[in-house]
């Protein structure tokens, strides 16, 4: 994985840098910069922003929520860096993460889950996620919990149908499943313009 490309390291930088202003101006400082629901309630003082398409990916919620982030952005981005470059792998995050924000913004309200701000980069690690199980489908990936090795084909296929399954049945709270289905959609368009090329 070391030394990392400067794309990865570029974006790794660019997330620590802005969970460290997040913290360091408090919440009522950064809450503009979540990306919150089109529709939001009377009580709530924040809304929706166009920037907050791009700028929700720099926040994160939690010192783990941050490192299990940059953790998968280091992994599935290194190799798709080192075989796609620089711009390719950008562009591809990128993407990722505005399909992901727009799938959160359009898809929770029509099963009615709570309307709620959401933060952070998962929606673009998802996206190299796909593309690197695209990519490398036969790599190994190993679960932390469990320890178990699997195709990364199966583990990028098996944590979609699992993402899904939340999402709908909204089973697990205060995690954008949406918003990570919508990242994939992205790194899968994103794959599918550079194969027709």
């Amino acid at each position: 994985m070391f030394p990392l490309p400067p794309a990865i390291s570029a974006l790794l930088i660019a997330n620590l840098a802005g969970f460290a202003l997040q913290w360091l101006v408090g919440p009522d400082n950064w809450q503009g910069f979540a990306l919150w629901p089109l529709a939001t309630p009377e009580d709530v003082d924040m809304g929706f922003a166009p920037w907050q398409l791009v700028t929700y990916s720099f926040l994160h919620a939690t010192p783990l929520h941050l490192a299990v982030n940059m953790f998968g952005l280091a992994t599935f981005g290194t190799p798709l860096a080192r075989v796609g470059g620089t711009r390719r792998v950008l562009t591809l995050y990128g993407t990722a993460v505005l399909t992901a924000a727009g799938t959160q913004l359009l898809v929770p309200p029509l099963f009615d889950a709570p309307l709620a701000p959401t933060l952070g980069a998962s929606g673009g690690v998802f996206g190299l996620l796909l593309a690197y199980a695209i990519l490398f489908p036969r790599s190994t990936v190993l679960l932390i919990i469990p320890p178990i090795p699997m195709p990364a084909w199966l583990f990028a296929t098996l944590y979609a149908v699992i993402e899904l399954l939340l999402g709908v049945t909204q089973t697990q709270a205060g995690v954008a499943h949406f918003a990570h289905l919508g990242g994939a959609l992205g790194g899968a368009l994103v794959l599918w313009r550079w194969r027709r090329k």
